[in-house]
């Protein structure tokens, strides 16, 4: 128990070896030394909750958030001292921001809670007591043997003892892993694949030594020892033996296994990393505005305590007769007095922070990003896959991005490869109707026409066939006869899976031309050659990895020889070579490469029998090695992978995406600057930027290769920062690689980045994963501090992807590792465009002016309070009744922005598509910078002293007090009391924000005029229902009858008219004049649209030339009654599926370059 409790609290971990032993079926040993390793349970939880913590840790986690806890000390301000408003004034709004986050976060947690459920109550088949038993996935505890059919999720890792194959072979795919479809083969060891059946399974004796749980997919280090009679066998278990929890059985009527990891501790559930928390540039804004106005509530509080004390420094007002001291009040410390003051004053003004803020802001991200997976543009029907939104948080961050990292295989191009050419024995080849035809001859030709292959070119596709992880379908591997086989040796109706698009685009190549891999049977590799069967029995196969960059198999042909066939990177193969057509490959690798062809060599070597015992029994001993089992394999490689004959290399074609090209550019036009980082070759890596745009054909081309040294690479940083000075008139590109690269990264950083700026377009080839990111992290950091987007498909991104700003994973071939960690998912780079262009700028637009607005509507609600009290001696009485403080924010005037903010689209989508130049207006934070921030605030203080003193010199003059605080006119009607006066500023104040809002609307919606001019109805209904009613429960009735008095009198109604149009008719006249006199290119578009003929932009202050601001009214009202013109295009009635529009016609402006065709 104590054990246990040092567990939960951290001091004691469960793993205190590198090694977890596990002991087959729970057969522990009978020694009473033995004491059992405590493992997870086999329970899934992806919940955040339970029903026991839900409220105090959704409580810590809100109440972390500044505004949050700002107002709750507010809230127990106004609890513990007596203060000028009620604490429902500060608590109700809390209370709901509060509520409403814990409900939605509830929500979202129960649902997890609920996929737990199904995923640990799903049946399972577990062997125990020598027969199968049904249990639930959450019993199965690690040791117990399962077994899985068909078609079945495996619900734990396991380690695969038998299938119903001989061999002990099953198929599986990872697509819910690492969303791979092909199929993946993994095998049993010889001793266990013969126990097909429960009985034999129950003899079993074994123990397996395995690594403890780690997150990466790809790797298990372990071995399995078995009793066998007297004698006990080691045999080394890795990746390929382990079936991942989250994988599906196919092909394969059943399997065995045993559980090593389970629950939590299985590699899909330690691959549910959080990823960092990523804070778009508006909220970093957001959080310097509010500690803005807290100092100005902070000077507010402070200038009002001691202007306060400053009065009172007169006797008859520090004790007037209406307003008498106690004893004990006047014998409390000036201090406190005074702290108490600035506490009462603080409370009075906190409402200038808007606590709504967030949750609004959270509610138009949450519901904003629905958008873009509505979206049926971002639609790819022939995958049928739609957007993805991973993060709604970056949604704004979309319209701010300066620079674009993007992969280049998978994301620019198809990845889907097409054999084109091939060196053998240094001859170049090309594939013509299913014949190899030597470059310069046709098939046509006398000596293109063979029916037979030359030695050379057999062994070479013999390699090709074998050097592989290529498998057939078992379906097809039963089926495969003679009858299968044309005249010229090809065989038809196989269909090849393979986790790389390069392995399988040549193994069908090899089919194509006569020799052919037929498949597997046991430990052989069968395959035919023109028609005749041979068989290989694979003995060794030396797996791919990143470091060595090739792959090899050691085979025993018919003839008993042993062969190794290997197939990599040519700069992993060459070197290793002493023999075949080496400089001549060399020249048709760099051939293959400039026409931007994917090149692989391939290599063989011949073993002795001496060779092979002693190569075989290193490799046995790296095998079964628990430690540093990585590092004996890489060593062993080498030794094995030397001394190779050169066989000739191979081309293989991955053709670009549709619209690459117009993507590009349209970027570009929009001030993107575009890096492509791959890992190809220099040669192919070019070729390919060529084609897609990416570099020009009149840009200067710079390079940075090669380069081994320091003092090199600097020079020719130098050699490049000169000559980008002397040609600054034409465009640059920099090509620069993986080694060279570090060297510059190293030492010459600033020179670097230097170079760097002043090209148009930046290729990196030959880079390794973390050097990606470290390429974003160089740009993330630099002086500018630009937003950067890294886009790409496969696992080798994940790291650029989690780097950048926004991370956007393509949803292709090479996995969904891409996908699971980005923040967005497209299933095409052409899509990319839009995202940026279009949903990127109109989500910027949208909640750079709600936070705006926010400020501005929170400015002009709580200055006439501070003004007020000018007026009251600062006795801190409040100028609103407490149910209009509350209300304000959430219910009077919270629905129109929140529409605004969904639904605004201030350009129709198809300019900004077209007119990506648009995209540069927003860059930087523009719309958030100091000047409008100034803007909007200046706006908000000139508009509360309007509502103020407008009210103030309107209906105040020839009045008399009384002692019941009601003002008469000399008629002895009463008229003007404190609460009509405050009243009359809240209405002015509640009609003038809303119209506000519908001034800066460009696009209405029957939705945003509902709530628009449904949130003034409602406002007067309810002070009409609230003051109308005496209510019981209120030990004040202050408000009795107000509101009724109030618009009873025509003068309270011509002054509601003509402070309204006082605050806006400024306003008005300075968006008309900027529009005309010196309008932004997003102005000039506005009025191209209208002219146009699409009519869209249906705003009181957006009117086109030639036409009056009266027929912009006219036209609007007509809208708002319903009677538009049928022969104009309505934008209302496109406003459910304008991101969905097709192609039209638009006016460019003189001065912008030319759009792209969309």
């Amino acid at each position: 128990m104590l054990r246990w409790i040092r567990q939960q609290l951290g001091f004691d971990p469960p793993h205190q070896s590198d090694t977890r032993t596990i002991y087959i079926a729970n057969r522990f040993p009978q020694n009473g030394h033995y004491i059992p390793q405590k493992f997870a349970e086999n329970r899934i939880i992806s919940s955040k909750y339970t029903v026991w913590n839900f409220i105090p840790k959704n409580l810590f986690e809100q109440f972390r958030r500044v505004a949050n806890f700002y107002f709750l000390i507010i809230f127990l301000v106004q609890l513990m001292i007596d203060t000028p408003t009620s604490p429902i004034t500060s608590g109700l709004p809390l209370f709901f921001v509060i509520t409403v986050t814990a409900i939605k976060q509830g929500y979202e947690d129960w649902l997890r809670h609920k996929a737990d459920n199904e995923v640990n109550g799903a049946p399972v088949y577990v062997v125990r007591s020598g027969g199968l038993v049904k249990t639930r996935s959450k019993n199965i505890r690690v040791g117990d043997i399962v077994r899985v059919a068909k078609d079945e999720t495996f619900p734990v890792d396991l380690v695969l003892l038998s299938s119903d194959r001989v061999d002990g072979s099953c198929h599986v795919t990872t697509a819910s892993l690492d969303g791979e479809t092909n199929l993946k083969t993994h095998v049993a060891v010889p001793e266990t694949a013969v126990l097909q059946s429960v009985a034999n399974l129950d003899t079993l004796v074994a123990v397996i030594e395995c690594q403890q749980p780690e997150a990466d997919l790809y790797r298990f280090v372990g071995r399995i020892t078995i009793s066998h009679q007297i004698e006990e066998i080691v045999r080394p278990l890795g990746p390929e033996s382990l079936l991942l929890r989250g994988a599906r059985l196919k092909n394969t009527k059943e399997i065995f296994g045993v559980a090593v990891y389970t629950g939590m501790e299985t590699k899909m559930a330690l691959n549910y990393k959080s990823k960092s928390q990523k804070r778009s540039a508006v909220e970093k804004s957001m959080n310097s505005f509010l500690i803005i106005y807290l100092i100005i509530l902070l000077f507010e509080a402070v200038l009002s305590t001691i202007l306060k004390y400053a009065w009172q420094a007169e006797e008859k007002w520090d004790e007037p007769w209406y307003d008498q001291k106690t004893e004990h009040e006047r014998n409390s410390s000036k201090i406190l007095r005074f702290i108490s003051d600035f506490l009462a004053f603080l409370v009075l003004y906190n409402f200038i922070i808007p606590i709504s803020l967030y949750v609004t802001v959270e509610m138009q991200k949450f519901l904003g990003s629905f958008f873009i997976g509505w979206d049926l543009d971002l639609y790819h029907e022939e995958t049928n896959q739609r957007a993805q939104v991973n993060t709604s948080d970056l949604n704004e961050e979309l319209g701010q991005v300066e620079y674009v990292f993007t992969d280049k295989t998978g994301t620019l191009t198809e990845n889907e490869m097409q054999f084109r050419e091939c060196s053998i024995n240094g001859i170049k080849y090309q594939e013509i109707n299913g014949k190899l035809v030597p470059e310069g001859l046709t098939e046509d030709s006398p000596d293109g026409i063979r029916l037979s292959l030359m030695k050379e070119e057999e062994l070479f596709l013999k390699a090709v066939c074998l050097c592989h992880t290529v498998h057939i379908s078992a379906d097809q591997t039963d089926g495969i006869g003679d009858g299968h086989w044309r005249a010229n040796g090809i065989v038809s109706q196989l269909e090849y899976y393979a986790s790389s698009p390069d392995e399988k685009a040549l193994v069908e190549a090899a089919s194509r031309v006569g020799v052919v891999f037929t498949g597997t049977n046991g430990e052989g590799m069968e395959v035919k050659s023109l028609g005749k069967p041979e068989r290989f029995k694979l003995l060794h196969v030396l797996e791919f990895d990143p470091n060595r960059r090739r792959m090899s198999v050691i085979v025993e042909s018919p003839s008993g020889e042993k062969l190794l066939f290997t197939k990599g990177a040519e700069s992993s193969i060459l070197p290793h070579s002493r023999g075949g057509e080496i400089d001549k490959t060399r020249i048709h690798v760099d051939e293959f490469a400039l026409k931007g062809l994917r090149t692989l060599c391939v290599a063989y070597r011949r073993f002795t029998a001496e060779e092979y015992q002693e190569i075989d029994r290193r490799l046995h001993e790296a095998r079964t090695a628990l430690q540093q089992r990585e590092e004996r394999l890489a060593d062993v490689f080498n030794f094995i992978e030397k001394d190779l004959e050169l066989l000739g290399a191979t081309g293989v074609e991955d053709k670009l995406q549709d619209k690459v090209q117009e993507t590009i550019e349209a970027l570009r036009l929009a001030g993107i600057k575009v890096w492509v980082l791959t890992g190809d070759k220099h040669e192919t890596a070019v070729s390919v930027s060529l084609s897609c745009g990416h570099f020009h054909r009149t840009m200067n081309i710079l390079e940075l290769v090669q380069h081994k040294s320091d003092s090199t690479c600097a020079e020719q940083l130098r050699q490049l920062a000169r000559r980008i000075k002397d040609d600054h008139v034409i465009q640059h590109g920099l090509v620069v690689d993986g080694t060279s690269l570090s060297l510059a990264l190293r030492e010459h950083e600033k020179l670097f980045m230097e170079v760097c700026r002043n090209c148009s377009a930046v290729l990196c080839c030959r880079m390794a994963p973390l050097q990606k990111a470290k390429v974003v992290r160089l740009l993330k950091t630099s002086p500018e501090k630009p937003i950067t987007l890294a886009i790409g498909d496969g696992a080798n991104d994940v790291s650029m992807i989690q780097e950048a700003h926004v991370g956007i994973g393509i949803m292709g071939k090479e996995g969904r590792q891409a996908v699971r960690n980005s923040d967005y998912a497209i299933a095409r780079f052409k899509f990319l465009s839009k995202l940026l262009l279009v949903h990127g700028h109109f989500y910027y637009i949208r909640i750079a002016t709600l936070v705006q607005y926010f400020f501005y509507k929170n400015v002009c609600f709580i200055t006439p309070q501070f003004l007020y009290q000018f007026f009251c001696l600062f006795s801190q009485q409040t100028l609103y009744d407490s149910v209009y403080l509350t209300l304000y924010n959430i219910s009077f005037t919270s629905l129109p922005i929140l529409m605004y903010s969904l639904f605004e689209q201030h350009v129709h989508p198809h300019v900004l598509q077209s007119k990506p130049t648009l995209y540069r207006d927003i860059r930087k934070n523009a719309l958030l910078g100091f000047k409008p921030f100034l803007y909007w605030t200046i706006l908000g203080f000139s508009h509360a002293f309007v509502f103020f003193y407008g009210s103030y010199l309107l209906m105040g003059e020839d009045t008399s007090l009384l002692g019941n605080g009601q003002i008469l006119k000399p008629n002895r009607q009463m008229m003007f009391g404190n609460w009509t006066f405050g009243t009359l500023v809240f209405t002015v104040m509640v009609i003038t924000v809303t119209v506000k809002m519908a001034l800066e609307t460009h696009f209405w919606t029957w939705i945003n005029h509902f709530v628009t001019w449904g949130s003034i109805v409602f406002y007067f209904l309810f002070s009409l229902f609230y003051g109308g009613i005496i209510w019981p429960f209120l030990h004040t009735q202050d408000m009795y009858f107000v509101f009724v008095q109030l618009l009873s009198s025509g003068s309270v109604w011509f002054a509601i008219i003509i402070i309204v149009v006082t605050c806006l008719f400024l306003d008005v006249v300075k968006k008309v004049l900027c529009r005309h006199l010196q309008p932004t290119s997003t102005e000039k578009a506005q009025l191209t649209e209208t002219g146009s003929g699409i009519n869209c932009l249906d705003s009181m202050c957006c009117f086109s030339d030639g036409e009056t601001a009266c027929a912009s009214v006219r036209r609007m009202l007509e809208r708002l009654m319903g009677r538009c013109s049928p022969t104009r295009v309505s934008r209302c009635g496109i406003s459910l599926n304008s991101l969905c529009c097709r192609r039209f016609s638009y006016k460019l402006e003189p001065d912008e370059p030319a759009a792209i065709d969309v």
